[in-house]
């Protein structure tokens, strides 16, 4: 069974078809390359969606997995372990933090605060105070309290009722939230740089207004940098560039570099509201998983790496705005750090997934967030001659749709 030949045909008729996979299959990968089963390479721009923060077989994540899988990977949580309380450690001290919830994904971070939340409100004695403020364009999960919580309805129409309490407010309105936020809402969840829904940074003086207004009305204020964390935006978190510190902050994709954790950070004022049994995990907080995330979070939570995200993106926007003025199809190329996205013009709308897959076949994996925007995710140590050779192929790419425009 194991040495079976695979094909892209396996997957339409053996998986669930809830993806749209690219045509290949990419079967090895070495920092930021990827070969796929012809052997064909690809520079990777597109980082696991922002989870490959060291790239594709760094020996920082391989070797704690071979350490730590020789010694414990599972235990279950009617214990507690020593990679698991490792990395508490880390992330309480390098954060506002005083105490964490380790889980499996960002859906499962979210879930844990949105819970936290609706506790705290309870708790608070106010009555009816169990509301929710989220933003338009947002993503938080598939599950169905987060794809609720998210702003986007074509993730979540299909699966109503949903659940309620739940107001969606335009992204960088402070006005709108000053009218929705009020002594019922329990929590306002928002992301600092909206990932999927676009690469939309969040406004300092919009963030700074969120944090009053919760501060006013009781409610908890939730950051998602599942996307951001970690060291995406040139920070830590993203949050250390705003100046704002939320109560309640979720991290996963870049956490494990590649390995499946997630986990939700907050203070003793809240995580003390959260009693034995009111929340748990079988998975989350497994030697293994906390053992490789512990890894890579010390070898990113430097000046090098830190420093050099900021390098990556000044070298990677200039040579965008080069290619721009050569195809002249963005309106705006935005984001910060490593977390790009390139908005289509106006006249080009809807076609970001025509543009990605033809970098595809140029040999570059890239992303869409949403129908106008190319995102692009890397390695946060990608080599500088990867994104020369990248950016070349995307090139090829760029050309190409600009000549299928003009129909020759």
């Amino acid at each position: 069974m194991l040495n079976q030949v695979i094909t892209r045909q396996d997957f339409d008729r053996y998986m669930v078809p809830v993806f749209a996979p690219a045509a290949f299959i990419p079967v090895k990968g070495l920092g930021s390359r990827v070969w796929d089963q012809n052997d064909k390479e690809y520079i990777d721009f597109a980082g696991g969606i922002a989870v490959n923060a060291l790239g594709h077989a760094h020996t920082v994540a391989i070797n704690a997995v071979k350490e730590q899988a020789e010694k414990l990977c599972h235990i279950g949580n009617g214990y507690t372990n020593e990679p698991v309380l490792r990395l508490a450690k880390q992330l309480v001290e390098s954060t506002f933090a005083d105490k964490v919830f380790f889980c499996n994904s960002g859906a499962e971070a979210n879930e844990a605060a949105l819970k936290l939340a609706r506790k705290v409100g309870r708790l608070s004695e106010i009555d009816g105070k169990n509301e929710i403020v989220a933003f338009h364009n947002s993503f938080h999960g598939r599950t169905l309290f987060t794809v609720s919580a998210g702003g986007q309805p074509k993730y979540s129409k299909e699966f109503a009722p949903l659940p309620d309490g739940i107001h969606h407010i335009a992204f960088n309105d402070l006005d709108a939230a000053k009218a929705t936020i009020n002594q019922k809402t329990c929590a306002v969840i928002v992301e600092p740089i909206q990932g999927e829904g676009g690469v939309i940074p969040a406004d300092l003086d919009f963030l700074a207004g969120l944090r009053e207004l919760c501060d006013q009305t009781g409610a908890v204020l939730i950051f998602d940098e599942v996307q951001t964390g970690v060291g995406r935006s040139g920070r830590l978190y993203a949050y250390m560039n705003s100046g704002i510190v939320p109560d309640i902050l979720t991290t996963a994709k870049a956490l494990g570099g590649g390995f499946p954790i997630g986990a939700m950070l907050t203070t003793n004022q809240f995580a003390n509201q959260f009693a034995v049994g009111d929340h748990g995990t079988t998975y989350g907080g497994n030697p293994l998983a906390c053992a490789v995330a512990g890894a890579v979070f010390s070898h990113i939570n430097t000046p090098e790496v830190l420093n050099g995200v900021e390098e990556r993106q000044k070298y990677f926007k200039n040579a965008l705005y080069q290619l721009n003025e050569k195809h002249e199809l963005f309106e705006v190329i935005r984001g910060d750090g490593l977390l790009i996205g390139c908005v289509l013009k106006e006249e080009f709308a809807g076609k970001a997934k025509d543009i990605n897959k033809l970098a595809g076949e140029e040999g570059l994996l890239a992303l869409v967030a949403g129908p106008n925007v190319i995102r692009f995710t890397p390695s946060l140590i990608i080599p500088f001659s990867d994104i020369d050779e990248g950016l070349k192929r995307f090139d090829h790419a760029l050309a190409r749709f600009v000549k299928s425009q003009k129909g020759e």
